[in-house]
């Protein structure tokens, strides 16, 4: 009797660090992870403190079989510096869902917490998938944060319009989890190519 054939894992053997900030988006971070761990690929997460209000460590750990950070300095840190160990250790950051703040702060280089220092001191590829109001995502100030991480390289997976969590419909929602996910194998793809 044949065996079926097994279908490559895209993701096998590559590590996403995914970064979580405070919106509402983050309640779908499970599925996402579980879609990136089913493609091969170990997700290790941080949290900003406003993402724990959406969704929690212990899920997070439970998704994705990781320890979760999200101290500067945690007392166990099984690191010497953190935020630098965990900058060198993905082959791709992760920020999704991305505020308007966290992009406002990753534009201006303000590094106040283990999420952005960890941006700042990291040399892989970043890929930011924003998630707020619409108001927000179309302002002027946010729009000039996006174009100036752009124009240094960072990858963008562009909200959808949707249900807005204000209760209206409109451009902010965040991109769905296949769309994102073909984003980071993209990537990763590219990455491996120049190799």
């Amino acid at each position: 009797m044949l065996r079926p054939k097994l279908k490559a894992k895209k993701l096998s053997g590559r590590t996403v660090l995914h970064i979580l900030t405070g919106s509402i988006a983050a309640y779908k971070a499970p599925e996402l992870i579980k879609k990136m761990k089913d493609e091969g690929a170990r997700v290790v997460c941080v949290m900003t403190s406003c993402a724990k209000e959406f969704v929690t460590p212990t899920v997070l750990r439970t998704v994705s079989g990781e320890r979760v950070y999200s101290e500067m300095f945690p007392q166990d840190a099984p690191f010497g510096v953190l935020h630098t160990s965990l900058a060198d250790l993905p082959d791709l950051v992760l920020i999704s869902p991305a505020t308007a703040n966290f992009i406002a702060k990753m534009a201006t280089g303000i590094s106040d917490d283990l999420a952005s220092c960890l941006v700042l001191a990291t040399r892989k590829p970043i890929l930011v998938a924003p998630a707020m109001n619409d108001n927000m995502y179309m302002h002027p100030m946010t729009q000039k944060n996006i174009a100036q991480l752009k124009a240094l390289g960072y990858h963008f997976v562009d909200p959808i319009e949707g249900d807005l969590a204000c209760g209206r419909v409109g451009v902010g929602h965040i991109a769905s989890e296949e769309s994102i996910l073909a984003s980071v194998k993209s990537i990763l793809s590219q990455k491996a190519s120049r190799r």
